[in-house]
């Protein structure tokens, strides 16, 4: 992947899942329920975390996934149920609770983050407890909204300065708090972010050290009612694979 990440043509079969992932999307999201469980920001995203019912060889109402990116991955024995992501109109408003800081964060750098790096008790310290093998994105709808923002080669700062502080160390032990900062730092320093815009049955791969976030909805952006949907694979595999340079 050059760069870190790569957005694979429109394919059929890619296309089928999506339709299909869709329907049961607009389903789960119209739940109050569920929607209640999962709004943040001013409930303009709705976050979806294993919200998407596939079964475990990825397939959803019976259509299998399958697409032009199994070529660059290794497949999981089994395929968590997929996050669903929907921005909605005027992401992101400040949620309560949240500082002014980390909101000012997600506006102007997009909350660009590493995902597995969770914040742990009441300061907040970053441990890898969820090490991803990788991030697959299927866009389930036709929109320019919130796209995804992804900081092209960042994916080598970063895993360098992830195996610079952790050495020969058990990953999900050690506190990458300040390093993780800083080389977030200068990877903003020396690196323009990039939108990437995708269509349903297409496909989006990103390295699992890649910086990545989401861009504000802007007022020229369009989306259907149901707002920016995209699915979200991420499977896990050890720490040490993870950290590993490749």
């Amino acid at each position: 992947m050059h760069g870190g990440f790569a957005v694979f043509d429109r394919d059929p079969q890619v296309t089928a899942w999506a339709r299909a992932a869709e329907l049961q999307a607009r389903d789960i999201a119209a739940d109050p329920a569920v929607k209640a469980a999962n709004l943040r920001h001013g409930e303009t995203w709705f976050v979806g975390v294993d919200a998407l019912p596939n079964g475990p060889d990825g397939s959803i109402a019976g259509v299998p996934l399958t697409g032009p990116w199994q070529d660059h991955i290794t497949a999981p024995a089994s395929w968590h149920p997929a996050q669903l992501s929907i921005v909605y109109p005027g992401y992101p408003k400040q949620d309560m609770g949240e500082s002014d800081a980390n909101h000012r964060y997600r506006i102007t750098r997009h909350a660009a983050h590493v995902d597995g790096l969770l914040p742990v008790g009441p300061t907040r310290r970053r441990f890898l407890l969820e090490p991803h093998a990788f991030i697959l994105g299927l866009p389930l709808n036709l929109s320019d909204a919130a796209p995804l923002m992804v900081w092209p080669g960042s994916h080598r700062i970063m895993g360098a300065a992830f195996r610079d502080l952790i050495g020969n160390r058990d990953p999900s032990t050690v506190d990458l708090t300040e390093g993780y900062q800083a080389a977030r730092r200068h990877v903003f320093e020396t690196i323009t972010p990039q939108p990437v815009l995708a269509k349903p049955g297409a496909s989006i791969l990103l390295h699992r050290h890649l910086l990545h976030g989401v861009a504000p909805w802007t007022a020229t952006a369009t989306a259907p009612p149901q707002g920016r949907m995209i699915a979200y694979f991420r499977p896990q595999f050890s720490a040490k694979s993870w950290l590993a340079a490749d």
